[in-house]
């Protein structure tokens, strides 16, 4: 940039184009108009006889007051006959006003005289403000000036340029077209305020990435420039991009691409989510909210807690299954959405994926929040970068930096509220203590105020969590609320219900048929005491009373009360609530048809409310093996108890975890004809998923005809995978494990696990890496372990499975078809796994390498290391391992999998232990390529490879010291001391899975 100065005799000239070493500087912000000074203009001195020089004159000496000896002035510093300079001015045109020590803002359309100035050159900072206050209190009414009308009607604020003027830099003072000072920037910030509608945390200079990217558009509403394209191209500074000037391309396409490059900045981080989980999502579309008659004092309380300042960190909502705490979550999800202070929700939903867990959740949190704010999205997307695995590390460390470290350099106070529901519903207790105990941590950043909203049931690991966090939560119990407030509720939620089902049934029904308008009457009484205190007994009884396969919601009424009177005075509210929904099931059966219906309401509801995930009606189907038409026939009278979609490629969910509890109860036995015998339902579920991946070509040797060795996972389109491996299929991959624990049977030699595995096992590794989830395989081959009687030979099968895993998991997560190349060649020649599968090598392999024979003491390489490892540690437990860097860092390590979960920074010198030296252990090689042109072979540092194309991948303890290639043969130096040497013989032809 150029800039201006006085020369020694007074007069005005131009620096050199500076590029570094750039000198404080005052800059000018003002409308152009006739006659202003040119750079070539001012170089040739016809610049002081311009009417335009007066402002240049001004800023001058305005610099020099402020001692700067240094300005810039648009129209003279910038070489606009120079396209090139000028595209480099204008995209650089925001960071220059940033930088400078002062702005000043000349008002050629503001008159006052230096006289009636209210705000003189030198009045501190200070003292403006506090006149400022004073003009602002109710209760002293200060005689307007005469400048300030005109102030508000300048063309300054409608001109396009000048909204980056005003909010880039940190000191902007305006004068008058006589050069008087009327205000600055904090002064004035009222009164520019509601001129222009910009928030006053953006006048204070703050974070403009805080802002959403809808709001900082708007900021450009109602300005006008010269040329229709500098409208888009003014936005450039406003949204920290760059982007090529186009003039003569017109508004509409110079737009565009504006909104292209600010939608490709401000994209947030590509996470792993829990899909669902968000309240607004499609999971949770038609889950109900609360009437707006009902839970008024509660929501009243929550909405008090959430404006307080000094407001507790965590609130509470707790209360027993049924008492409605989800439709109060979403209700409040929603209210506080609608004022913008909702930063993200997590509805926790056990049965359904990552939603039963807490994986995904603070990862969830924050794709949610990066949304919201654009600038926690780069702070989130720097913590990736720094540590891609990031997103498998412990939940501290993703809470710390994924949450805590983006919030923390937000400057702007404000307030923002997670929603979490049901954390009862999250499997592992440590996981629910954990989560409790960070969330209240939130509590240390500086300028945010982050709260969680947290429901779940009383159960004993939350309150052990809460317990540990005494004076850092507000809680309500939901079932101790008085009795007359619940009876209100029920009472206000009962009427409105029942008038939507009388309408709705009036509407399309015969008129000798429609129900009475004041239907139900008295009867209204009789459900709300039936149903206090439990909500979930209320809307299941709406839903029986629309259930569209006996619609007559009179009948079903009746039904009901008549159930109510003969069989309920013995049982529980469960009990009362589901039990006349699932009777209309055998309803005047005979005990023959009773029996069989029976029957097919365990197999296909069983299954439902047991499956790990949801699954479609289709996809349930081809499970359970049972025609989709039995299936269809078994739910039609279930919606009220079932969320049954009209697409049968949609999952099928449960209303509320409470009709799971009540089928499986085993105090119900006797008294429920519906109770599901949870152990024989998962014995079921277990055999049907291994006959399912047992089934002809269900499971195969490269599956998705990938074809290519060396092929990696991020290559693989998720179309493909669903095509060749559909959701039912993908279920039992992941899952016929978890059904195998459950129903408590042992494992033997040749059952159909036995067979299965002995079959299947590379296969379905296979499909475990291709749907993303292998690192689970070694908890599933260690669960299975578990129910195998030690010294039997599928026991010693799993323990080989569990070392072969090990040994190829680093690779085959990323490339899933080396596990029928690298992964059996550098398996021991004794593993029984490598004898089942040694059909299974590619063909193209003619001569693997001699391997040692037995496994070795080695469990895993762990790889990731930076520098030189100081110092390692073992957890008691065995499950974890701490490696110290001499680069003043640990790393954290699982111990099973091998993954790293943790890198602790921050020590003051090299970490050191005395419990290992890790020099025998750290093996430093030079890699050597080589390479045959003829045939294309190359061996590298980790990959041989065939006319560049990945074929085998070499494990770290394989890896070349020095190579050397002849024809198709390859020998490999490698080992520290260079004593081993590692040959491969390979066919000619092209190689392929």
């Amino acid at each position: 940039m150029r800039l201006l100065y006085r020369d020694a005799t007074g007069a005005i000239r131009l620096t050199e184009d500076l590029h570094k070493n750039i000198p404080p500087y005052a800059i000018l912000s003002h409308r152009w108009g006739l006659e202003e000074v040119t750079l070539q203009e001012l170089i040739d001195g016809t610049g002081p006889s311009k009417r335009g020089y007066k402002k240049i004159r001004f800023c001058g000496e305005q610099a020099q007051c402020d001692s700067l000896s240094h300005f810039w002035v648009d129209t003279c510093c910038i070489d606009k006959k120079n396209s090139v300079e000028l595209q480099e001015a204008i995209n650089s045109m925001f960071r220059w006003y940033r930088n400078a020590a002062r702005c000043y803002v000349y008002l050629d359309d503001v008159s006052c005289p230096a006289t009636t100035s209210t705000e003189p050159p030198g009045a501190p900072a200070q003292k403006k403000r506090k006149r400022m206050d004073i003009a602002a209190s109710p209760t002293v009414q200060p005689t307007e000036p005469l400048w300030q009308a005109a102030f508000r009607d300048s063309l300054w604020f409608t001109r396009g340029w000048t909204l980056q003027e005003l909010l880039a830099p940190s000191s902007v003072e305006f004068f008058s077209s006589e050069g008087t000072l009327l205000g600055n920037k904090s002064s004035l910030e009222l009164s520019i305020h509601n001129l222009t509608h910009i928030p006053v945390e953006a006048l204070r200079h703050g974070q403009l990435s805080n802002f959403c990217v809808s709001d900082r558009y708007a900021w450009m509403n109602h300005r006008e420039t010269t040329r229709e394209e500098d409208k888009a191209y003014a936005l450039l500074g406003i949204f920290d991009i760059q982007m090529p000037l186009i003039y003569g391309e017109g508004y509409a396409t110079a737009f565009r691409r504006l909104q292209r490059e600010v939608s490709q900045a401000t994209k947030p981080p590509l996470m792993p989510v829990a899909e669902g989980a968000a309240f607004d999502s499609r999971a949770e579309e038609h889950n109900a909210r609360c009437h707006p008659e009902t839970r008024v004092d509660l929501l009243s309380q929550i909405a008090s807690w959430a404006a307080d300042p000094d407001g507790k960190v965590i609130f509470w909502l707790n209360g027993i299954a049924g008492t409605g705490k989800s439709t109060i979550s979403r209700t409040i999800a929603q209210h506080f959405h609608e004022r913008s202070l909702l930063g993200a929700s997590f509805f926790f939903k056990r049965g359904e994926a990552y939603r039963g867990h807490a994986g995904r959740l603070f990862t969830t949190i924050a794709a949610q929040l990066a949304v919201k704010l654009p600038y926690v999205a780069q702070q989130i997307q720097a913590a990736i970068d720094a540590d891609p695995d990031l997103y498998s590390k412990a939940l501290r460390e993703q809470f710390e930096k994924l949450i805590i470290h983006a919030l923390t350099n937000i400057h702007n106070p404000q307030t923002l509220i997670i929603v979490i529901d049901a954390l009862d519903e999250c499997d592992h207790d440590t996981d629910i203590r954990a989560i409790i105990h960070l969330l209240s941590q939130a509590r240390t950043l500086p300028h945010v105020r982050l709260k969680t909203f947290l429901t779940s049931r009383p159960e004993l690991p939350i309150r052990l969590g809460f317990k540990k966090i005494l004076g850092s939560y507000q809680n309500i119990v939901l079932h101790e609320i008085p009795q007359p407030i619940i009876i209100h509720d029920l009472r206000v939620f009962f009427e409105f219900e029942l008038a939507r089902i009388r309408n709705e049934y009036n509407a399309s029904t015969f008129e000798e048929l429609e129900l009475p308008p004041d239907w139900p009457g008295q009867q209204i009484e009789t459900l709300v005491h039936m149903s206090v205190p439990l909500f979930i007994f209320a809307t299941t009884i709406c839903r029986f009373l629309e259930d569209p396969a006996w619609y007559n919601p009179a009948s079903q009424l009746q039904k009901l009360l008549d159930y109510q009177a003969t069989s309920c005075a013995e049982l529980d509210k469960l009990s009362c609530t589901y039990l006349p929904v699932l009777a209309q099931l055998v309803a005047g059966k005979s005990e023959a048809q009773k029996e069989r219906l029976l029957e097919d309401f365990r197999n296909i509801v069983g299954a439902i409310v047991l499956l790990a995930e949801p699954l479609s009606a289709t996809a349930l189907s081809k499970l359970l093996n049972i025609p989709l038409s039995i299936i269809q026939r078994q739910l039609q009278t279930l919606h009220s108890v079932l969320s049954i979609p009209a697409r049968a490629d949609a999952p099928i969910r449960t209303f509320h975890l409470s009709f799971h509890d009540f089928l499986i109860d085993p105090a119900k036995k006797s008294t429920n004809n519906f109770w599901i015998d949870e152990q024989a339902a998962h014995k079921r579920l277990a055999a049907r998923c291994i006959q399912l991946l047992s089934v002809n070509k269900v499971l195969k040797k490269d599956i998705c005809n990938l074809q290519q060795p060396g092929i990696s996972f991020a290559q693989v389109d998720r179309q493909t995978i669903d095509k060749y491996l559909p959701p039912e299929v993908q279920y039992a991959c992941l899952y016929w494990v978890y059904h195998l624990e459950l129903c408590n049977i042992s494992v033997q030699d040749k059952d159909q696990v036995h067979t299965f595995l002995q079959t299947h096992f590379l296969h379905w590794l296979e499909a475990l890496c291709l749907i993303g989830n292998m690192h689970k395989s070694i908890s599933m081959i260690e669960a299975l372990r578990k129910r195998c009687q030690p010294g039997m030979y599928i026991s010693n099968f799993l323990q080989d499975a569990h070392r072969f895993i090990l040994n190829c998991i680093h690779v085959v997560i990323t490339h899933p078809l080396q596990l029928y190349s690298s992964a059996i060649c550098f398996s021991p020649e004794k593993s029984m796994i490598r004898k089942e599968v040694q059909r299974e090598m590619s063909a193209w392999i003619v001569k693997a390498p001699a391997m040692e024979k037995p496994w070795s003491a080695c469990l895993q390489t762990l790889e990731g290391h930076s520098g030189q490892v100081s110092s390692i540690t073992i957890s008691p437990n065995g499950r974890w391992l701490a490696s110290g860097l001499s680069d003043h860092t640990i790393k954290v390590w699982n111990a099973v999998t091998g993954v790293c979960t943790q890198t602790l920074k921050g020590h003051s010198g090299q970490v050191e232990t005395d419990i290992m030296s890790p020099n025998k252990a750290l093996l430093a090689t030079e890699d050597i390529e080589v390479h045959n042109q003829e045939y294309g072979i190359h061996a590298s540092k980790k990959w041989i490879t065939w006319k560049d194309q990945r074929v085998m991948w070499l494990p770290p303890k394989y890896r070349p010291i020095f190579s050397a290639i002849g024809g198709t043969t390859i020998a490999i130096v490698y080992g520290h001391s260079s004593e081993s040497v590692l040959v491969f013989k390979f066919s000619t032809n092209n190689p392929t899975v």
